[in-house]
Formats: structure tokens, sequence, C-alpha cells
């Protein structure tokens, strides 16, 4: 694998304290006499992206990039990350040189007046080494960061919505929301019965999405439907307020792009309209298919699913221990009111659980939360209990605190069979380093947002590529090999994260929230630790299992000597967007959903994108050239296993998917999606964000036996979706079929072509 301009030499410690108790960065990606730009090579390339029927949606010319980025990551950069510089559409930033030094010289000029770094020289080699893990798609931010930091300081840009920051100990309101932006991408929001107070709430959302960030909130608080109110009168209920707050989702384009607002609704399952909340989605698809038939289009972006409700929301069920007991031993379960918490109905659990799976498999809505086993795993246990969580939910902490969160794109820390670890090491500490500098820095949307994320300080840093490394290694997704190889990774990088807190910890402090968490801080600190030293031998990450026991012994002892900056650490996010602009062929802890797929875009349009990771995969397996370009071919048509020639049929699993192929055959299993999740679990402070990807043909027993696993499993959280469940998805194994542009009928796809069953008419053959 190609290493660009990084520096070779082992480097064992590149964070340090000086003598001025500020800390002292050494180089080790990027020579400080050199330009982290140096050595790579820049091209000046277009980007368009097109609609089903061939509408140009985005496009522009003159783009400055590494000539080693593909167009898919160049499409991604132009469309969504770059700003202006100027009130005109002129100034529009046109090279990813202007992206990174807006972004990177500004952590590291913020990070420098707080303290952070003994001198500008450090400063400027902190800020080099960002740039240089980002030009080589290494490392990634979260979008808000790419959307807001460092417009005000670079090109002096204003924004009227304005924000709170904590500073010194008290919460100061920032009326240019771009002079200390909101950079982190999750939210959590408490909720109170209270009608101002939830109205309050959907002005705060609208504040969050503007900035291209999610929030989520548990609305279990808000009384059931015809609960006395104190003026006289009855509730209207829980799902009423609901769908106001969907619409107003539905109304923003986040970030000032074409991105969807993201959001998550938790409830408990206790709640007198959990059963109205389980089938709410499941409900309104069917009126969106009804309308598709009517002809209202087909699409998110579609009249179809505009019309209906429930449509901006990830939902999600907290089960408790004392639930899942009830429905193994097939016991009545009380759902509760909100008021008086007075028994309102009496349900079978196991009925009620298997609503759950039903509503799941009908739409993929709800997925579960398991409250009891998020809460064994909570940091500050002492502060509140932990209730919901970030839109995909992998930020699970307290109510009104936000996260910040970067990914590192694994495939680039291996070198064919040898793992980088030094490269590794100073890339997460360098990383962790730039979100805890954001976390200062960052502006907040509400004054307890800004109060107790400064208090409390969580970050998420994660990863992102695991499926595609695994298929480049020779390991098939949830095999014995796969799962320790997310687990010494998982475990290294929180360890490593952790380690960094304690370093920092010993300059600036540790966070405010600490002492009356020091407790349950060791308690899961002890967790990690032991899990750690269960983890199964794996020969290529045998020095990694070494440095990963040697940091949480140091993570433990700094936590019992009062040493930590951060009450969270590390997350697994979906990675996404910036996914793609690393580009990833798997994102997050994902397998490969399929190894030819169309991606639809947030706005309209398509991404045809072909698994980058098969050739070297066939290539470390020993198969000859002429055999690789054979076997690539079989699978860009969709052939099945058996039907591939050369392919040995003891490395068929390897190249398994999460759906079969377009023509049927073998998949990725239910049980290794988990078994990849419980491998990872145990090393992070938040939850994963991962779909489990199933067949249409799956069933909701099967679901049901999903749901208890993951139970079983001690994981946090877990959601499904049956291909097909809803009549539009992002992921697909086929491509969405143009209109036809003679008679508007729709096409069908014929080989590799879209043809018009009316008139006989070929529109397209480019995809």
């Amino acid at each position: 694998m190609p290493r660009g301009q990084f520096r070779t030499e082992a480097v064992s410690d590149h964070l340090s304290l000086g003598k001025c108790e500020n800390m002292k960065w050494t180089p080790h990606f990027c020579a400080k006499e050199r330009s982290p730009y140096d050595g790579v090579q820049w091209v000046q390339a277009s980007a368009e992206i097109r609609g089903v029927n061939s509408e140009t949606l985005f496009s522009m010319a003159g783009i400055e990039v590494p000539k080693s980025w593909s167009q898919q990551a160049v499409n991604i950069l132009a469309s969504k990350y770059f700003r202006l510089r100027g009130a005109s559409e002129s100034t529009r930033e046109n090279s990813l040189k202007q992206v990174l030094d807006r972004v990177a010289d500004t952590i590291a000029d913020r990070g420098l007046s707080a303290g952070y770094f003994d001198s500008q020289d450090d400063a400027v080699c902190f800020a080099n080494e960002l740039k240089t893990l980002i030009v080589n798609q290494r490392m990634a931010f979260n979008s808000p960061v790419w959307f807001n930091c460092g417009l005000f300081d670079k090109y002096g840009s204003h924004s009227s919505t304005p924000l709170f920051r904590y500073d010194e100990g008290r919460v100061v309101r920032i009326e240019n929301g771009f002079q200390h932006p909101q950079v982190s991408a999750c939210f959590i929001q408490s909720v109170s019965d209270d009608l101002m107070s939830m109205f309050d709430l959907l002005k705060n959302e609208a504040r969050i999405f503007k900035f291209g960030s999610g929030t989520g909130s548990n609305f279990s608080s808000i009384r059931g439907q015809l609960e006395a109110l104190s003026g006289g009168g009855a509730s209207s209920g829980l799902m009423t307020f609901l769908e106001i707050f969907d619409r107003a989702a539905g109304a923003i384009k986040s970030g000032g792009t074409t991105r969807r607002a993201a959001k998550m609704v938790c409830l408990d399952v206790d709640h007198p309209e959990v059963e109205d909340f389980i089938w709410w989605k499941a409900k309104e698809e069917k009126k969106a298919m009804a309308l598709m038939k009517a002809g209202y289009g087909r699409g998110f972006e579609s009249e179809s699913y505009r019309s209906v409700s429930g449509q901006n929301s990830n939902n999600s069920i907290r089960l408790s221990d004392d639930f899942m007991k009830a429905v193994q031993a097939d016991a009545e379960w009380v759902l509760r009111g909100r008021v008086d918490g007075q028994p309102s109905k009496k349900v079978s659990a196991k009925k009620l659980f298997r609503q759950i799976a039903e509503a799941a498999w009908e739409c993929a809505d709800p997925g579960v939360q398991f409250d009891s086993t998020i809460q064994q795993w909570h940091t500050c246990a002492n502060s509140a209990a932990i209730r919901a969580s970030n839109p995909c939910s992998e930020f699970m902490f307290l109510d009104d605190t936000a996260c910040n969160l970067a990914s590192l794109n694994l495939v680039k820390f291996f070198d064919q069979d040898q793992f980088l670890l030094e490269d590794f090491v100073h890339a997460v500490r360098t990383t962790f380093l730039a979100q805890e500098i954001l976390l200062d820095f960052a502006g907040y949307p509400t004054e307890a947002i800004a109060e107790r994320s400064a208090k409390y300080r969580p970050l998420g840093l994660g990863f992102a590529n695991l499926g595609a490394l695994c298929m480049r290694l020779g390991y098939a997704y949830g095999s014995v090999e796969a799962q320790s190889l997310t687990a010494h990774l998982t475990s290294l990088m929180s360890g490593l994260a952790y380690e960094t807190s304690a370093l920092i910890a010993k300059q600036k402090g540790s966070f405010a929230g600490f002492k009356e968490n020091q407790s349950s801080m060791l308690k899961v600190m002890k967790q990690h630790q032991q899990a750690n030293d269960d983890i199964g031998h794996l020969k290529i990450m045998s020095e990694a299992g070494v440095r990963s026991a040697e940091a949480w012994n140091k993570v433990v002892a700094a936590v019992e000597s009062g040493l930590i900056r951060n009450a969270q650490a590390t997350v697994i996010a979906p990675t996404g967007t910036i996914g793609l602009m690393m580009d990833c062929d798997t994102t997050g802890i994902e397998p490969d959903y399929s190894l030819l797929k169309y991606k639809s875009l947030s706005g309209g349009g398509q991404m045809a994108i072909l698994n980058a990771s098969v050739e070297p995969a066939l290539q470390a397996l020993g198969y000859g050239q002429s055999q690789i370009q054979k076997i690539k071919q079989a699978f860009e048509e969709g052939k099945d296993f058996d039907q591939v020639p050369f392919l040995d049929k003891k490395h068929h699993e390897i190249f398994y998917t999460a759906q079969p192929r377009a023509s049927g055959g073998d998949y990725i299993s239910w049980k290794s999606h988990l078994s990849m999740m419980a491998a990872a679990q145990p090393f992070l402070s938040g939850a994963i964000s991962k779909t489990v990807n199933l067949p249409n043909d799956i069933s909701v027993d099967e679901i049901e036996q999903i749901y208890r696993t993951a139970y079983d499993l001690k994981l946090k959280s877990v959601a499904i979706y049956r291909d097909g469940s809803k009549a539009a998805q992002p992921l697909s194994v086929v491509p969405d079929t143009p209109n036809c542009t003679q008679c508007g009928f729709e096409t069908v796809l014929d080989g590799s072509c879209f043809k018009c069953e009316n008139c006989g008419h070929t529109v397209s053959c480019s995809i």
C-alpha cells in the first residue's frame, strides 16, 4: 500500500509535556521543514452529480485535489464541504488545500491560544500533522467541522444564529455563530412534559439541524393520550407532538446543504402509548406506498413521502432487563402513566416484543436500545442515567450534551499483512487532541448543552472501513479472525484515546464532573481492561496487543490518581459522507452492502459504487492478474459465487456481503453481524452505529431472535433493515430506473441499459 510522504521510522511517544507544562508535539508524518502538501501529486478535476433521469444536480470545474482521490471523493468534497469565502458564489472554495488550511490551521491556532501548545512552531507542526492525515485519507472529522470550522477565522464569515459556549465558569452567548461554530455532529437533549419547553426543544432542534448536526431525545416524560392536564382537560398525547417535531425536521436542509435533518426519538417500553409508537412508521409507510401507486412519485424526496409523517427520525424502544426477563417468562408488562406513575394498561411482554419485531420487519423501525446494559457501562452514573442517544445510536450519554466525532480509515494503517502500529498510535493521539481542542472552541445551541459538554467533555473517536480491511486480509466478516482483529483495533484505539486524555489532564485538569463520578469511571475503565485481557490471539496484532494492555494499565492508574480529561472517548459512527470522502469501501464497522451497489444521495441522484478492495484481496490470496480480471468481471456481472471462474470455494466467504448477489446466493448471516459488534462493544465509551442488513425473505421470528441475541451479547443497541421493506432506500443492489424521455413511463433495467417497456426507447446505458 503506498504510504505517500509518511515517515517510516518508529516514534514511540509523540505527545509529551514540556517545561512550561504545555504540549510538545513531535512530528511523525510530516517533517518540520516540509509542507504537508509536498510529495502529493495535485490535479485539476471536475465534480458532477446527476439525478436518476440524468438531470444535473451539482457540477463544478477547476477543483484542486490529490490525483489519488477518486471521483466519488471529489464529488463529496465539492458538493458538501466547499464553503463560501465571501458574499458571492464566485468566492466558493475550490481546492482541498483551502479546506484543510481553514480547518486544521484554525484548530491549531485555537489550541495555541488555549494553552495546548508550547509555541507557534508546535502549533504549526500539529496543523501539518492533521493535514497530512487528511490529505492521505487516513482520517476525517465529522461533517459539521467541514461545514463550519474556520469560516470566521479564515474568511470573517458571519452567522446571525447565536450559539453559546462555556468560558471561565459561565455560559456566554455568541452572537456570530461562526465565531465559535457548531462542530459536533451529535447531540442529546432533554424533554420536559411542559408545552413551552417542548416548543423550546423544537427551536433548539432547528438550530442543531441548521449547522449540519443531529439530535436525539427520550420523549418518555410526555404524558400519554387522555392523561389529565393541570389546567383541566386531557392531553392530546405523545404521538401528536412527535408529528409536529417530524414535520419541522423535514423542512430543514441540514448544514445549509442537501443533507437531511437527522434525529432520534427514544421511548421507554413502559410508556402508555408505546404500541402506537411501535407502529407509527410502519403505518405511514403503507400510506406512502399507496400514494406512489397513485402516481405521486418515488423516493424520499417525492410527494409520496413528504405527505406522510414519521420519515425524519430514527425511532428506538428502550428495553430494560426487567422487560427482557418478562418476555422470557411470558409475563405481564405494565404500562404506566407519566403523571402519577400508576398502571394504565397491562400487556403481554412477549406480545409487545413480537410487535417490535413485526414493525421492524415491515419498515425497519423501531430499533432497540438495551437500557440496563447501557447503564452498566456508564462512566458518570452518579450524575444521572443515560436516557437517549444521538440519531445513529453511537453517542449515548447524559441529556443536554454534545459529542464531536472523528474516524480513522483502518485500511490506510495496514501495509499488506503488516499493521503500521506507530502510524496508528500517532494518528489516534493527533486526532483526539484535535477533538479536545474543538470541544472548547465550539459553540452550542443551548446554555445547558454548552455547560454540560464542558463539564463532562465527551468525545467520539472511531474508525471506518473495517469490512474492507477484513476482505483485504482474507478474513471472512464475522470469522474468528475478523472478531479478534476488531477487538484488537477497538481496544487499542480506546486505550490510546483515554491514555491521551490522561496526559492532557496533567496539564489541563480532569473534567469538572470527574470527582463525583470517580468510582463509576474507575469501574468502567477496569471493565475495558478486563475485556482486553480476554481478546483472542491474532498474529498480525501481537505487537498491538502488548501496546493496548500497556495503555489500559496506564488509564486505570490515571483514573485512580484522579487524572482523566474526558468522560467518554470513543464510539463507532456510521461514517457515511466522510467515508466516501476517504474512499472507504465500507462504512464504520459494516461489511460491504454489495460488491456493486448504487447509493442514493440526499437531494437526489445516485452514485454507482464498486468495491475497490476486491482486487487487493485477490492479490493477497495469491491470484494472478488475468484471473483477477475475470473474477472481477464476474462480480460486476452479478454472478453467483459458484459461477465465478478461478475463485476457490474456500475463499467465497471472504467476498460475502450483507445482501445476496443480484442473481441470488450466499451472504453474511445476521449472527456474523452481531458477533462483530460484540467484539467491539466492550471497548467503546458509547455504542455502535450499525444496521444489521437482512435479505427480503427474512422472517419475523428471525428478527425476534436477532434482538434476543443482541441482548445476550451485551450490545447496547441494535437496528435491522430488511431489503425492500421501504419503497425508497439509500443503498440498493440495483440502480433506480429513470423515466423514459420519450413517453414518461418508468423504464426497466435490461442488462446494462434502461429500456422502456411502453415504447421500447433505450434511455441510458451509462451505469
